[in-house]
């Protein structure tokens, strides 16, 4: 017959959901725990129960060996023989130690390493047994509140639901029967491990699978699902048979299925939406009940999406607080930026000016003097914008810019736009636009130099070359004089052929 002990702990073991041995262990480390206290020794101690007489005898184990290394822990072959003739090398020896004389303080000792013992069972026990359930509906009872925080009991474990989890809609009183999803198990916390929820969009998904059969048999799948507890959920439907109706299947006749679960949700909205692969479509149908005009995808990459909604419903879209775009964002699992026509009309008509708008006249580029500028209008480049896109060998085809112009000139250009985009202390501009200055007033010298002793040169040329004219008259003298000097006649003055006499008192 088991010991009133044994009793005790099988019934323990039934309240827990707790192995009976798991206990019995508890029991043991226990007691060993307590003599070690007591006899303040370091011999290796253990512990047996005995489920018959409920004793718990208490040992100190010493190997034995041929070599003693340790005689405070170790036993030779004769000294183990006296306790015990069987005993051999390698076998250990078992010397009882009386535990009636631990006491009072032994006995509170034990006590306290049986219940943590017990609490990190039951502990683990739970985590095994709820760690597999994550996400699975399960009713509950409220038991207490904790600040903002709600425990509930599941039967065989308490259960917390924080404040996140809880919806916006409804108080919880002492007693009241709730559907909860279980939302995470937590291993290191202090009070109860599993954490509940209300508010969580799986709680919906499971709802739908207990309301709706074609959902449950998987006719139809959830596909997406997106939720503001209290105020709001969208759900994305999606059949595979092309017979049955997603929407209409969730709807039910007069709408009885959902409104089951509306009421289950103390008056929460539902959106069933018919789900599709096209993200335009989907984005479309996402947004209802608003009316979309056109969807366009801005960034696929980055999965951004522009909505152009008539002026009208536009607020309808947007929802209240930015509730319906969220949502829909979220159901999708796309950025979603929402416009009006009349926005996106702007927006079209300022980006058409910004291109048509002419540029920054180039009278306004520091740093370039004016005989440069004039010379640079002249090749047809009117603004700062144009001239930016100019490269050093079409630059240095303007007449008169040669390559240190250029230098200047691109630099002068880069110091404008970045003085437009990060503008410059007064007193630095100012220096930086002397110093500029200074340069350009040199490099226009140096040219207007160069233009000069080109204009010498031409003119040097022009001075040592022989005009037509005499050209032509030294050609018409040369065989003359050769025939006079052949006959030995004096030479006389050279003729000026009839078309040269003409064209002379023509002149005259």
């Amino acid at each position: 017959m088991a010991s009133l002990l044994y009793q005790t702990i099988e019934q323990i073991s039934r309240e827990k959901h707790i192995e009976p041995d798991v206990i019995v262990a508890a029991i043991e480390d226990a007691m060993v725990v307590a003599a070690r206290k007591y006899y303040k020794t370091e011999e290796d101690l253990r512990a047996r129960f005995n489920p018959d007489t409920g004793q718990v005898d208490v040992y100190a184990v010493r190997p034995v060996v041929e070599e003693i290394t340790d005689p405070k822990k170790e036993f030779t072959l004769a000294e183990a023989k006296k306790i015990d003739p069987a005993a051999e090398i390698g076998s250990e020896v078992l010397i009882p130690k009386p535990t009636d004389v631990l006491g009072r303080i032994a006995a509170q000792t034990a006590k306290q390493v049986i219940m943590q013992k017990v609490r990190e069972a039951e502990r683990d026990t739970i985590f095994n047994e709820y760690n597999g359930r994550v996400g699975e509906l399960v009713n509950c009872v409220v038991k207490r509140i904790e600040g903002p925080d709600v425990i509930v009991d599941l039967g065989r474990a308490e259960a917390r639901m924080p404040k996140r989890e809880q919806s916006r809609l409804e108080s919880y009183n002492l007693g009241d029967r709730l559907r909860v999803v279980i939302r995470a198990v937590d291993r290191s916390a202090k009070g109860p491990q599993v954490i509940v929820s209300r508010a969580d969009p799986v709680l919906v998904q499971r709802l739908f699978e207990m309301e709706v059969p074609e959902i449950y048999d998987g006719t139809v799948q959830i596909r997406a699902a997106a939720r503001e507890a209290g105020e709001r959920t969208k759900v994305a439907v999606q059949s595979r048979d092309k017979d049955v109706d997603p929407v209409g299947a969730c709807v039910g006749m007069k709408g009885m299925r959902v409104q089951s679960i509306i009421r289950e949700l103390r008056g929460e909205k539902i959106d069933i939406i018919p789900y599709s692969e096209e993200i335009i479509t989907f984005a479309q149908k996402a947004l209802s009940p608003a009316k979309v005009t056109r969807v366009q995808i801005i960034d696929p990459e980055t999965r951004h999406l522009e909505v152009i909604v008539e002026d009208t419903q536009l607020s309808l879209a947007i929802g209240k607080k930015g509730q319906n775009v969220r949502l829909a964002s979220k159901l999708i699992g796309w950025n979603v930026d929402i416009k009006s026509e009349e926005e996106k009309r702007q927006e079209i008509e300022a980006q058409m000016a910004a291109l048509t708008a002419p540029g920054t006249p180039l009278s306004e580029l520091k740093g370039v003097g004016p005989k440069t500028i004039e010379r640079i209008e002249a090749h047809g480049v009117t603004t700062i914008e144009k001239l930016a896109d100019m490269t050093p060998e079409q630059l240095m085809e303007v007449p008169g810019i040669g390559e240190k112009m250029v230098e200047k000139i691109q630099l002068a250009v880069a110091a404008h736009f970045q003085s437009l985009e990060n503008p410059q202390p007064a007193a630095e501009s100012v220096e930086a636009l002397a110093e500029q200055e200074l340069a350009v007033d040199a490099a226009e010298q140096a040219a207007a130099t160069e233009e000069a002793a080109e204009a010498a040169d031409v003119a040097a040329e022009q001075v040592a070359a022989p005009s037509e004219a005499e050209e032509i008259i030294a050609e018409t003298a040369a065989p003359s004089d050769a025939g006079n000097t052949e006959s030995g006649e004096a030479s006389g003055p050279a003729e000026i052929p009839e078309k040269s006499s003409k064209e002379t008192s023509g002149g005259q």
